[in-house]
């Protein structure tokens, strides 16, 4: 849908054209004015200025302008023009982490990266608060010599730290520019677990207090702030990737998207493509439409696509009901002058069993002053679902999980005593008031808990799922990190205070999980300055771990095995992935035979990679050959029985290296044979290739839609898991 401009019947598009050739267009200059060339004769030379939104250099090839339907036809109908579309409006993908992470000061890979000095992360985000104090620059030495950002702020906001901040949001009036202050939190909360320095005795509401860090605290920070409140226009976006390449960032932290599209259609697709073409590593979030499959943003292979799981703290809360029954919640607000007496509960259900207690749902009800009130978590924001009971007289609420929601508990900073429930407690719960004469419950109040022998890390349900619907043959999400109940950064301290350390909020979302990740990016890249984009992902992908705190496999919300299309390669190991002893390497050019056998359209393809393209004379392949850290190929018909995948390894570890591999068991009509089985490096930087054939029984019914295993490289210091994926139908 095209984002309307109300002045007039003007909306904005997007205009992608072929790249020039010609060494005459080498400045922005002068692609402006060919940009400009491609404007409608109704665009009169006296209105341009106001038509032109965004003119891209680096990120794709074309511009943002504001047009009539009418105009925007005749613009794709000029030589030249590949693709003309209506801009599209995505959504934000809305400490205790690090030492949860294995990250110390001293050793390991803080010691190795030196804590990310030298890196710049970028953000495309909501925009920053700068005067936080995990934004301080105390030991962090200047930007490189490379950096060629600037900081939009008034004043001396930007420092050591936060190198950059600039807004590529269009005003309504075009005589004022949209400043990059954070208008929602969402920035400042994604920055500081990326890059934030170390805050001693922060907290939230006084709980999860401790020295509060991001995953690399000497890294630079440069803000692209693209969003506003929720919204965040593709024209921005892509004006924010053009920016940040041009400006010289190392890793760029993306936690936003939209519908699953063909990445010919999919901007923030060609965005990272563009930004992985200049070295840069770019971390996106996988989307909070779980547990659902097929629920994914940001599908791409050149994307490290990033899920969500739990740490080992909870800020907990209990219900007690008049029985006896205790069922453990949690909850960001705990209340210390709340007396624990049993008062009577009330569930006010109505006719389609769900009462999320909406605003002015329970208006006409007489019945709730001075109770307990249980509601159903639903499509009303909790902390406005607890003001709906407060204003109604309800001392207190339980918040119940829906089914989908199962295990996985959120923390609010809810406006009375509350607390949110599994779905089997609310079950419980709602059991006792219907059945008990005189039903009386209250709310225990226990303060911020680390579990030592935790179910940490498990995939949060609101976490995206696969299968991946663009590329099938493509494992997603690649990893999964943080993102349940985070403390970080925010932009005023929640209890109104004037104390800075106090600005922590503890909020949810793969947007969360996707930060530490390129965080930790940033942390490998500082190790490895002459590892590739694909490189870094392919040590945090086959070093990832497959297990909880408990030494049992990763659950997710329903506490079963999570399934290889919520966890991909499973949890984020900093410390493994500093030293993975083999990894799977691509360049950009390598994904054009990917794309020939993806894209049937040449000039679809020229959209993403900027320069025509001939497959028939490159070639293309299947995209489960591509040299991917994991593995997932189909036997969707019947006649396909074999299926054959070859990798390339390079040798990142000790010159001489031997191999064995170890096969995964899988539970299906289907074997797997590794050929060689052993491999042999006897320098540094060394390749080498292996097959993995899948042989399918004929005639036999698969027991699932897909099974799951992995095959395993073997040395003496190493192991390097490669996920697999076999899928039936």
């Amino acid at each position: 849908m095209a984002v309307a401009d109300t002045r007039s019947s003007l909306s904005t598009y997007i205009i992608q054209v072929r790249k020039p050739t010609d060494k005459h267009f080498a400045t922005v200059e002068d692609l402006d004015s060919l940009y400009r060339s491609f404007l409608p004769t109704t665009a009169a030379s006296s209105n341009q200025e106001q038509r032109m939104v965004h003119s891209y250099q680096h990120a794709i090839s074309g511009f943002a302008a504001k047009l009539t339907a009418e105009e925007a036809k005749a613009v794709q109908e000029k030589d030249g023009v590949l693709q003309v579309h209506p801009e599209e409006v995505l959504s934000l993908h809305t400490t205790r982490t690090p030492d949860f992470l294995g990250l110390h000061q001293g050793v390991g890979l803080w010691k190795d990266s030196n804590f990310g000095k030298g890196m710049i992360i970028g953000l495309l985000d909501s925009g920053v608060f700068p005067d936080h104090p995990s934004f301080n620059d105390e030991g962090v030495p200047p930007p490189p010599a490379k950096w060629k950002g600037r900081c939009d702020f008034n004043g001396t906001s930007c420092n050591n730290k936060l190198i950059g901040a600039r807004s590529f949001i269009n005003p309504i009036n075009a005589t004022q520019a949209v400043p990059p202050y954070d208008d929602t939190g969402h920035g400042t909360h994604t920055s500081s677990i990326a890059a934030g320095a170390f805050v001693r005795d922060a907290s939230a509401l006084g709980n999860a207090k401790g020295t509060a860090v991001g995953m690399a605290p000497l890294a630079h920070l440069a803000m692209y702030k693209v969003c506003v409140d929720d919204a965040c226009p593709a024209s921005s976006i892509l004006a924010g990737f053009d920016a940040a390449i041009e400006d010289g960032v190392d890793v760029l932290s993306v936690s936003l998207g939209g519908n699953p599209k063909p990445f010919f259609n999919d901007w923030i697709a060609q965005g990272a493509f563009a930004a992985t073409q200049k070295g840069i590593f770019v971390s996106c979030s996988a989307g909070n439409l779980g547990p659902y499959n097929t629920t994914l943003s940001n599908e791409a292979p050149w994307i490290l696509t990033v899920g969500a799981s739990s740490i080992d703290r909870s800020i907990e809360a209990t219900a007690r009901l008049g029985n006896g029954l205790e069922f453990d919640g949690e909850t960001l607000y705990q209340p210390h002058n709340f007396q624990p007496a049993l008062v009577p509960l009330i569930y006010p259900e109505i006719d389609d069993g769900i009462q999320d207690c909406g605003e002015g749902s329970l208006r006409f009800r007489s019945d709730i002053r001075g109770k307990v009130v249980v509601c159903d978590l639903g499509s009303t924001e909790p902390v406005a679902a607890g003001q709906e009971v407060k204003d109604r007289g309800g001392v207190a609420m339980i918040l119940v999980n829906r089914p989908t929601d199962g295990y996985t508990t959120l923390v609010y900073a809810h406006v009375l005593p509350a607390v949110e429930v599994s779905y089997v407690a609310g079950r419980e719960i709602k059991r006792y008031f219907n059945t008990a004469s005189t039903p009386v419950a209250t709310i225990l109040f226990k303060g911020t808990h680390i579990i030592r022998r935790s179910i940490a890390p498990a995939v949060a349900s609101f976490s995206s799922r696969g299968p991946n619907r663009q590329s099938p043959g493509i494992l997603k999400p690649d990893i999964i990190g943080p993102g349940l109940n985070i403390l970080a950064g925010w932009p005023f301290p929640l209890d109104n205070s004037t104390n800075l350390k106090h600005a922590f909020n503890v909020i949810s979302g793969t947007s969360m999980s996707c930060p530490h990740l390129s965080g930790v990016a940033a942390l490998l890249k500082s190790a490895h300055p002459n590892w590739s984009p694909a490189a870094i992902k392919s040590a945090i992908m086959t070093t990832a771990t497959t297990i909880n705190m408990e030494g049992r496999p990763i659950v997710d919300e329903t506490l079963h095995p999570a399934d290889i299309f919520a966890t991909g390669a499973g949890h984020i190991n900093p410390s493994k992935a500093v030293d993975p002893g083999l990894v799977y390497d691509d360049g950009p050019q390598d994904y054009i035979p990917y794309l020939c056998g993806l894209i049937s359209n040449e000039s679809q393809i020229e959209v993403i990679v900027k320069k025509k393209v001939n497959c028939s004379s490159i070639g293309s392949i299947p995209d489960y050959q591509l040299n991917y850290p994991s593995i997932t190929v189909s036997f969707h018909k019947p006649s396909v029985t074999n299926v054959s995948v070859t990798r390339t390894v390079k040798n990142v570890g000790p010159a001489k290296s031997r191999y064995q591999s170890v096969v995964d068991p899988i539970k299906g009509p289907v074997s797997i044979g590794v050929y060689p089985r052993e491999l042999v490096f006897t320098e540094a930087n060394q390749t080498a290739s292996y097959r993995v054939d899948f042989t399918r029984e004929v005639d036999s019914k698969a027991p699932s839609p897909y099974v799951q295993g992995a095959i395993t490289w073997v040395s003496a210091r190493h192991s390097v898991r490669t996920p697999v994926a076999v899928v039936f139908k």
